[in-house]
């Protein structure tokens, strides 16, 4: 091969976050039920790699089932605890966590990690984790990451790393504030989440 001047291309490994139980396995309360009444009752959350050029980043948002609006989100280089706790920071600061509220997952080690499950419970989150290697048990936040990839990821040229990061906050911006669903009424997340709440 290098005489040829061959070299041998890897297909990229998909990101798992799944490193077997190195901590506690929450049940499966949500058991795919993604029905909800209002905002704030049953939350989502996952990692997904997004790769430019050579380059990776992480995503890791917290989505509310209510009407499929980023709560919070980071973006980081590294799929590390850090990520995540500064993602809940993020949800937690806006004030919208209640007793009772679900936080659903994967496996995968962070929400595993005692540090995670901990800030859970101070803040009175119920934490409901999908069935080993059953990505339908978390179907609206592998939706979300499906509609970002083709309408952001797949269809667009990056510059580099940077150009594609500071272009996914300003798609998340949009996903929230003014792309419509026809199941939320023609209305966008936040657009139906404020509706709704004047009605009520």
């Amino acid at each position: 091969m290098r005489e040829e001047n061959l070299k041998n291309v890897r297909k990229r490994s998909k990101y798992r976050s799944y490193k077997g139980e190195i901590g506690k396995v929450a049940p499966n309360i949500l058991n795919r039920d993604f029905t909800t009444t209002g905002p704030d009752q049953k939350w989502a959350t996952d990692v997904t790699q997004i790769n430019i050029g050579m380059d990776k980043c992480y995503l890791s948002p917290v989505l509310d089932m209510y009407n499929g609006e980023i709560v919070s989100y980071t973006i980081s280089d590294h799929p590390d605890l850090k990520m995540v706790m500064d993602m809940l920071g993020k949800a937690f600061a806006k004030g919208r966590t209640r007793r009772g509220l679900i936080l659903h997952s994967d496996q995968g080690w962070h929400y595993q990690h005692a540090i995670y499950q901990k800030s859970l419970r101070d803040h009175e989150i119920i934490q409901s984790m999908s069935r080993k290697g059953n990505c339908l048990d978390n179907a609206m936040m592998e939706n979300f990451f499906g509609i970002m990839k083709s309408e952001l990821l797949y269809p667009n040229t990056f510059r580099d790393m940077n150009h594609f990061k500071a272009e996914l906050r300003k798609y998340i911006e949009y996903y929230n504030n003014d792309r419509i669903k026809l199941r939320l009424k023609g209305m966008s997340p936040v657009q139906y989440r404020t509706h709704n709440t004047v009605l009520s």
